[in-house]
Parts: structure tokens; sequence; C-alpha cells
């Protein structure tokens, strides 16, 4: 395929993307589906009987676009967080949910996929531990109709603050991306360096700590020193916040990610602390909206285009290798490994669904559960592992995580509004009263159609 077609291709894609969900609505279909659909079409085309797009065929490419999205979706969701995360017992208090999903349904969730792909999918340890780690994280670029919508300044507007559902997921999707690479890693040492009893020590000191708190460190120091740079430099050209200048939320997540990639940390894990710590320098700026903004529109191309390029791979033979086994471990994870791992970390907090009160309700608890978006972070684990240790089930992988990403964008594509509609109507109807979304104050995000990314 010529570049002229594919500048093409593109063009038609993103245009499809933006439009399609916006004429049809009533049928909460999705830009992410859209994209998936034309670029299916796409790869069933003869010019691709020729140029493969695959990830088996371009494995490098993968890796990084699929990076690149992920770490700059990373910025954005740690700049839309209004709660702070402070060294108070309080704070952490307040983040309870979020840490009972990633302490207790991620591990649970990488361990039931891994079995399931052993003793289902007859899959190596190695492979199987890939797939349940690849597969394990709420994907932070898909997860946008039910994650907090961005960064208010008023206290009075907090309103997604409010939605306990929308604030787990969202900081859920914001951590766990960090949590899985080491599981990642395990599956690399399973496949490269033998049994466990030869690494499981060095596994545990540097690739499960150490690296995290290097991240950690790294983005709490980068992000302070952005914030201090743009709010409170004594030479005024480098106050980003009074000059409006949205390029420094790019310029940091690279910056921040890159130095923690060449010491030794967790990259994702210090793109999102860094944003938490840029955002609690002044916490009440606009600035943070300017910022978010421009970081969206360019989470938003880049999300595109690689579904865009996602479908074409599935119309070229993505899903060649994929066995009935894997589907069934596929939809076992989207239907009932990740909700019920989650439904049961979450814990019972409350007996009344009812937002500003902290607490998940019933109703709240198992709609949290069951949105555990699979998307792009998958995509790169699974590009990251197999450039890194030899795996004979390369293809079987692909083909399942394909699978699931497909399943989930649809699924979780459909359900997202009409669920988000029930709870905020649940809300309404319990004693104390209003639901405190932004549906209840004006609006679902566009309806069944939401921004230009739909309902996933």
């Amino acid at each position: 395929m010529t570049a002229d077609a594919a500048y093409l291709v593109v063009g038609i894609g993103l245009v499809l993307a933006v439009v399609l969900p916006a004429l049809l609505q009533r049928w909460a279909f999705s830009a992410p589906m859209a994209l998936l659909a034309t670029g299916f079409v796409v790869g069933l085309l003869p010019p691709f009987e020729t140029t493969r797009v695959s990830p088996l065929e371009h494995p490098t490419i993968t890796e990084h676009a699929a990076e690149l999205c992920v770490i700059v979706a990373l910025m954005g969701v740690g700049l839309s967080l209004d709660r702070p995360l402070e060294r108070t017992l309080s704070s952490w208090r307040a983040w309870r949910s979020t840490w009972r999903l990633l302490a207790i349904a991620m591990p649970l969730c990488i361990l039931g996929v891994a079995v399931l792909g052993w003793w289902v999918m007859a899959l190596s340890p190695a492979a199987a531990l890939l797939l349940g780690a690849a597969l394990a994280p709420t994907d932070p670029v898909l997860a946008v109709d039910v994650q907090v919508e961005g960064p208010t300044t008023d206290e009075r507007e907090h309103i997604d603050e409010q939605d306990e559902v929308r604030f787990a997921l969202t900081s859920e999707g914001g951590l766990n991306d960090a949590l899985a690479f080491p599981f990642v890693y395990a599956a690399i040492f399973l496949a490269e360096k033998g049994p466990l009893q030869e690494w499981w020590w060095r596994w545990i000191g540097w690739e499960l700590i150490g690296k995290a708190l290097i991240g950690a460190a790294v983005g709490y120091i980068g992000g302070m020193l952005l914030g201090r740079v743009a709010f409170r430099s004594r030479a005024s050209v480098l106050r980003f916040a009074e000059q409006g200048e949205p390029l420094l939320a790019l310029a940091g997540t690279l910056a921040v990610y890159g130095l923690t990639e060449l010491v030794g940390g967790w990259g994702f894990l210090a793109v999102f602390v860094a944003a938490l710590r840029l955002r609690a320098e002044e916490r009440r700026s606009d600035y943070h909206g300017v910022m978010h903004e421009m970081v969206e529109r360019l989470e938003l191309l880049l999300t595109l285009l690689l579904l865009l390029a996602l479908g074409i791979a599935l119309g070229d033979g993505l899903l060649g290798h994929l066995t009935w086994q894997g589907i069934v471990v596929g939809a076992a994870l989207v239907l009932v490994v990740r909700p019920v791992t989650a439904w049961l970390a979450l814990g019972r907090q409350a007996d009344v669904d009812q937002a500003g009160d902290g607490n998940l309700g019933p109703r709240e608890r198992l709609v949290t559960a069951f949105f555990g978006v699979r998307g792009i972070g998958s995509i790169y684990y699974v590009a990251y592992a197999l450039g890194h240790a030899h795996f004979p089930e390369a293809e079987v992988l692909w083909s399942t995580v394909g699978f699931t990403i497909v399943l989930s964008v649809v699924l979780h594509g459909v359900a997202a509004t009409p669920a988000m509609r029930w709870l905020d109507a649940v809300r309404d109807n319990s004693p104390g009263g209003s639901s405190g979304s932004r549906e209840g104050a004006g609006g679902a995000r566009g309806g069944a159609g939401g921004d230009a990314r739909g309902n996933v």
C-alpha cells in the first residue's frame, strides 16, 4: 500500500470515528467500534495482501506507539483527579477503593487468567502468566466514559469527584499499569531464566519494589519541579501557567518518563505521580484544565490511530490463531474473572448508593467491578514481552489479546452510558437524593456517542 493510500485510509477512519457515533447515538455506537470496524474492512482489501499490518510483523512500532499512547493517557488521568493524595491517613482512606482494586483484585485477576491460560489453552507457564499480566489492568486509555471528566477548580463543581465509581476506575487506571509490569517481567524471567527459584529474590527486590520506589520518587520530584516552575518561577518567561502554555504537560510527560526509564524505574508510575504532584502545586489553577485539554486531544488522536491499526490487523489475520479456548478465556476475563475479583475486593462499603459519601453502594460496587476495560495497555505489554523474550505461543497470545480487546470495546462501549444513567437514577431515588453526577447536572457526556472516543 502506498503512502497516499495510507493517508486516505487514516483520514477516512478518523472522520468516521467522529461522525458515526453522533449519527448512531440511539444504538450506542462508539468511536472505538467505528475505528475497529473501519480498520477491519480496510484489512480485507487487496492492497493488504502485500503489506502486512500486524504486531507480529512490526513489533517495535507496535510497542512504542502503544507506549506513547499510555503515558500520555496517564498524564491526563493524573491531571483530571481533583481528590488529593496526601501524607495523611484521611487522604489515603479516601483512596481505599483504589487500593483494594490494586492490591486484591488485580493480583487475583492475573492469577485467574494465568490459570485459565495454562489449564484451558494449554499455554506454557510463562505464556500463561504473560497473558494474565497483559490483560489484568483496567486501561486508562479506553475507559474514558466511566472515568472523571477532567480537572475542576471550583469546590462547588467537583461533581465527578463525588462519584466514587468514576473516581475508583480513574485512579485504578492511573496506577495499575505500573503494577502490572512486574508480572510481565516475571513472565519474561520464567521464559528466559528458568525456574522460579532462580530469580524470585531479584524479582521481588528490584522489579516489584525497587523500580516502583524509583518511579514514585522521580515522578514526585519531577511533578514538584514542573509545578514550581510553571506557577512560581522568578522568571516570568518560565511561569507557563500565566502564559497558558499547554505543552508543559507533554514536555513533562516525556521528560519524566524518559528519565525514570533511564535510571531503571517504572516510567508509567512516574508519569502518573508527576501529574498528581503537578496538580497539587496549585490545585485551583485553571491552567490544569488547559494542560488536560491538550493532553486529552493528543491521547484521542493516538488512540484512534492505534484502534484503526488494530482493526486493520484484525482483517489482516490477527485472529488467525484464535481458538475456542482463547475465546473462552477472553470472555471469562471480561464477564467473570474481573467482575468477581473486583466485587470481592471492594467489599461491602455502604448499603445505599449515594454520591458524595466516599463509599460504594451495592449497585455502585457492581458497576465498578464490571467496567474493567481492556485496551491499549494490553497491546503494549504483549509487544514489550515478545521483544524481550522468546514465547513460542506468540501468535496465540496476540489472537487472544486482540479478541479480548474487541470484546471489551463492544461490550463495555454499549453498556457504559446506560449503566451510568441507571446509577444516577438509583442515586436520585436513594435517601439523600441527588446523584451528583455530570449527567444529573446537565447530560451524560453527549449520550451514547459521548465525546469523540465514544462510550469506552
